[in-house]
């Protein structure tokens, strides 16, 4: 049955996330991985800097053997990388023909991946080889996948933490509250406490969108 999971990786653990030491604001999107014959080539935009030396924050990783921006609109950069064979990373488990990349999202606390497989043996062989080459992600969120008009429902979790911060006055502009607040209150740390916000308002999101097309 085809699966859909979502794993988190922090933010030093994965080839792209050097950005943040510089840029912490700025948001990553991985759009494509392709692999070549002595390594893979990521494209990504960074969302969120006027840095014209936004290519310099990349090139110091080891893993990188050449990265250029290739456009740019406004405030957002599309970058080519060309990564190195031989340094293991989650994006040598990207490539595989089990595996469909869904979207990956980066920030200076973490990344979310969202990936579909045939099967959740599928999604298992790639948590083992990022667990078996040191790349140390974490299942978030498992589930069949759906069809395009059913009720995409929070978990408890999302459901939680998006009452709290409503509650608390999260989403006011000033915030009311602080993320490290709110994560003491419901007993989790920063990271899983704006993982479930992301992953919630992003199937509320869902959930609008498809109800106004049908």
């Amino acid at each position: 049955m085809a699966t859909v999971a979502e794993f988190t990786l922090p933010s030093n653990e994965f080839p792209l996330g050097t950005v943040f030491t510089e840029l912490p604001d700025v948001v990553v999107q991985l759009e494509r991985v392709i692999p070549v014959k002595n390594g893979v080539v990521p494209y990504f935009w960074v969302r969120g800097t006027e840095s014209d030396s936004i290519v310099d924050q990349f090139s110091e990783h080891p893993g990188v053997r050449d990265i250029r921006a290739i456009d740019h609109v406004e405030a957002e950069y599309l970058l080519r990388c060309e990564w190195t064979s031989g340094y293991d990373s989650v994006l040598d488990a990207l490539i595989v023909p089990e595996i469909v990349l869904l979207s990956a999202i980066g920030t200076a606390e973490e990344w979310t991946f969202e990936l579909r497989a045939e099967s959740r043996e599928a999604i298992a062989a790639f948590r083992d080889y990022c667990h078996d080459h040191g790349v140390l992600v974490t299942l978030t969120e498992i589930h069949a996948l759906r069809p395009l008009d059913a009720k995409l429902d929070l978990t408890d979790g999302q459901r939680e933490a998006l009452r709290l911060a409503y509650d608390r006055g999260y989403f006011n502009s000033p915030r009311d509250t602080t993320l490290a607040e709110m994560a003491v209150e419901l007993d989790v740390s920063q990271q899983a406490l704006g993982a479930r916000l992301r992953r919630g308002n992003r199937r509320l999101i869902e959930q609008a969108l498809t109800e106004s097309r049908s």
